[in-house]
């Protein structure tokens, strides 16, 4: 008796902490209701992704369709279909092998990646990975050649600022669901570059040049690397990136974001 006696109170605890835990959930929801990070509409179960975007704004995210650029990935217009590469790939030197992204720069998803880089909402790289996940699936995306999968870093200064880095928590998803690692320290960015945001672009290929070394060699010597980041424009960065990788041994560099 006295045992059943011990156990039934040790479980009215646990059950009186859960009732409470789900009432003060119940009235956060109440105060502070979940929306959708791009239009505000409330968030319901049944109409979310990972309770952030709701299902309308998802569906209006602008999908990139073949054919590819066979350089910076980019939709290629008919013109160009039979070249294979886009006009802007052939006047400029690109160190990574190919690129891809599965969707445009615009509309939904620039405000999801605004949300995403500069107002905290590192919980939607969850979501937006698996945008990526969706497009090397479907388009069949080399990745078991990849070894190592590295994230295109931030300097120091800029980490501490944002305190976190958007591209290291998007390629920890890929890693998790394509079985690969993740290796966020083995490229650095040795000086703080001004933002390409703001440059011409004939000026951000100059403005990056020189900012990144590889902190171990031995380490990717002879690998090939899947080389993540949010977005691709003119392909500077990625370029100058994977220029630092070839450069101590890395084999080939692809390139893989969420946008261009």
């Amino acid at each position: 008796m006295r045992k059943l006696y011990e156990s039934v109170n040790l479980q009215k605890p646990r059950g009186h902490k859960a009732l409470l835990g789900n009432i003060f959930s119940g009235l956060v929801d109440i105060i502070y209701p979940k929306t959708c990070l791009c239009c505000k509409a409330k968030l319901s179960d049944s109409d979310a992704m990972d309770e952030a975007i709701c299902l309308s704004c998802w569906r209006k995210i602008k999908r990139n369709t073949p054919p590819f650029c066979i350089r910076c990935g980019k939709h290629l217009e008919k013109n160009n279909i039979s070249k294979n590469i886009c006009p802007s790939c052939t006047r400029k030197q690109l160190h990574f092998d190919r690129a891809f992204s599965p969707s445009v720069y615009e509309g939904t998803l620039k405000e999801l990646i605004h949300q995403f880089k500069y107002k905290g909402k590192g919980h939607i790289g969850k979501p937006l990975s698996r945008l990526m996940l969706h497009f090397i699936k479907e388009y069949r995306v080399p990745v078991e050649y990849v070894d190592l999968i590295v994230p295109v870093p931030l300097h120091k200064a800029r980490l501490r600022q944002r305190e976190f880095n958007q591209a290291h928590i998007l390629s920890s998803h890929l890693a998790k669901d394509l079985s690969k690692t993740v290796s966020p320290d083995i490229l650095i960015r040795n000086r703080d570059t001004r933002t390409q945001t703001d440059l011409e672009p004939e000026m951000r290929f100059s403005n990056v040049k020189g900012s990144f070394s590889v902190t171990d060699t031995a380490q990717i010597r002879g690998k090939n690397i899947l080389l993540v980041d949010d977005v691709l424009t003119t392909g500077a960065t990625c370029s100058e990136a994977a220029y630092a990788l070839k450069d101590s041994g890395a084999n080939i560099v692809f390139v893989m974001t969420l946008a261009n």
